[in-house]
């Protein structure tokens, strides 16, 4: 848009210096004549095939390196390239800090990925489950919040409501609620069931006091098993159940030849049928923070045991492979420690409950990390 603008100002320079030049000339204006109808198609050519973002007269000040040449050495290395992010930052500073990694960037940004030289850790590309967000229109759910007792910012008196929470939605402070914890869980049972999109991020700030709430196009989000929290039978599990699964493989069955994207959805269960279900959810960085996240579901079932008081630690585990002659007959039998068992973090006992569980822990990594075998044992 910003590069149609440049072009169609200077296309409507030149009709105004035409039409200067028929009136001290006396000749008469044709309209024809007066338009030049390569302006634009020539300035999207040239900056499509140089990658020169602006006038081509004014390289110098151009942007430089928007568009370029896909790369087509390998299948591996084009959806890399695709999947590239640039930092605009200088290159010539020697600045450590835009480089490293941040703890933000888990599961969006791929750890091990990056060039080398000046451009290393400005140049990012994104993990396998990152997505980014294109946006939706929110005047829905302002409309379902003061209808559920949201009192909107023009009539909100400060004397009466102190301690209201503030409610923002794109940065734009909309109104106040005096029991978020109703209003938000409300919200999120909205985007589980597919009401709302599931692009929408819900941040619930207590320290602030604050319910922010974004919409808008470009975020990075990455999706996560949810565990339930409410349903008592299956309380601390995850919501993905076995007819989730049952689900998924009746969608072989159906056949999708010649459907459109849209039909293709509605015919099939897939992804998204999990996603409507809310047993899969899409976090962006900034609702991450809100969350807990535990790594697998085995670490989860870890968890519950340790909870309900049957999770079996190292230390009760018998390491001496020789049988003691000694050994109590009446004693509880000790379990034999497995040797080649990969080693695992005792679970926390002073977390009270998860709400997500990691899909699995490779999706840190990006399309080219993720094909290199056993990244996990170095030398």
């Amino acid at each position: 848009a910003n590069l149609f603008r440049i072009l169609f100002i200077k296309m409507v320079g030149d009709l105004k210096k035409y039409m200067q030049k028929c009136v001290e000339s006396g000749r008469t204006f044709s309209l024809n004549l007066s338009i030049k109808n390569t302006t634009i198609t020539n300035g999207l050519k040239y900056s499509l095939a140089t990658g020169n973002w602006g006038d081509q007269k004014k390289a110098a000040s151009a942007k430089a390196g928007v568009s370029q040449v896909l790369n087509r050495y390998t299948y591996s290395s084009t959806l890399s390239h695709l999947r590239r992010t640039n930092t605009p930052v200088g290159r010539d500073g020697k600045l450590a800090k835009p480089r490293q990694l941040h703890n933000t960037h888990w599961g969006l940004v791929c750890p091990a990925e990056t060039r080398e030289g000046q451009a290393c850790g400005l140049v990012k590309n994104l993990s396998l489950m990152c997505y980014v967000s294109v946006g939706w229109e929110h005047e829905g759910i302002i409309d379902f919040m003061t209808t559920r007792g949201m009192e909107v910012l023009e009539e909100y008196d400060t004397n009466m409501f102190p301690t209201a929470t503030k409610i923002f939605v794109n940065g734009v402070w909309v109104g106040v609620h005096n029991d978020p914890t109703k209003l938000v869980n409300q919200v999120i049972k909205l985007r589980r069931n597919g009401t709302i999109s599931f692009e929408a991020s819900l941040i619930r700030d207590i320290r602030d006091r604050e319910f922010r709430i974004f919409t808008d196009a470009g975020r990075v989000m990455r999706p996560l098993f949810t565990v339930d929290n409410e349903t008592d039978g299956n309380k601390g599990n995850l919501k993905l159940q076995r007819s989730h699964l049952d689900k998924l493989e009746n969608d072989k069955n159906i056949s999708v030849e010649g459907m459109s994207e849209e039909e293709r959805r509605e015919a099939r269960f897939g992804w998204y049928g999990l996603v409507n279900e809310g047993v899969i959810e899409y976090l962006d960085a900034e609702e991450e923070e809100q969350a807990m996240i535990i790594m697998t579901p085995q670490d989860l079932d870890d968890h519950l045991r340790l909870k309900q008081g049957t999770y079996v630690f190292e230390d009760e585990i018998d390491d001496d492979d020789d049988d003691d002659e000694d050994m109590d007959p009446t004693a509880p039998p000790k379990f034999k420690m497995d040797h080649t068992r990969r080693v695992k973090p005792k679970p926390n006992s002073h977390v009270k409950y998860y709400t997500h569980c990691e899909i699995h822990p490779s999706m840190i990594l990006g399309i080219c990390a993720s094909i290199i075998p056993f990244p996990d044992h170095n030398q």
